[in-house]
């Protein structure tokens, strides 16, 4: 396992602003990303709002699941399993993927709401699976005003 997963805090900043920098700065690596939802209509908003902007940003080119280029996007917004080729996947709204899912990416984030004791409970169990899977992980809040890392646990060794 090669990459990270890095959980994100939401306390003061809102989802939509935060993943906007996290695909601003995955497209400028040049990775493939998929933003997976657990509600459909939460993708069809942000499918929206990434075409538009959001305040003084330009739109980010991407795709929703089911289209005919699915494969071509350099961000799909989707519920399903990850297209072949992709290096992040954003999980939000209390999302899931598995340690053997995200093997091969080069990053995971999650998103988690820190108002929603169901999502920071996901969140928990989120990172206890990918961590005990063999994962790096980072634990980041604004709870200074700014972004932080709080927790950094290194990827296990594979037995």
């Amino acid at each position: 396992m090669s990459g990270r997963a890095v959980f994100y805090h939401l306390t003061r900043s809102g989802l939509e602003e935060t993943l906007l920098m996290i695909l601003t700065r995955a497209q400028e690596a040049g990775w493939r990303v998929v933003v997976r939802g657990a509600e459909p209509a939460r993708l069809e908003v942000l499918d929206r709002r990434l075409w538009g902007g959001v305040g003084d940003t330009g739109f980010l080119a991407h795709g929703l699941e089911g289209g005919d280029h699915d494969a071509d996007q350099p961000i799909l917004l989707g519920i399903g399993p990850l297209p072949t080729g992709m290096q992040g996947l954003v999980l939000l709204d209390g999302a899931e993927t598995s340690a053997a899912e995200s093997a091969e990416l080069q990053r995971v984030w999650v998103l988690f709401d820190g108002a929603d004791e169901a999502q920071v409970a996901g969140a928990r169990l989120l990172w206890k699976g990918l961590t005990e899977g063999g994962m790096a992980a980072q634990y980041w809040t604004e709870d200074s005003g700014r972004w932080a890392m709080k927790v950094e646990k290194a990827a296990q060794a594979e037995v």
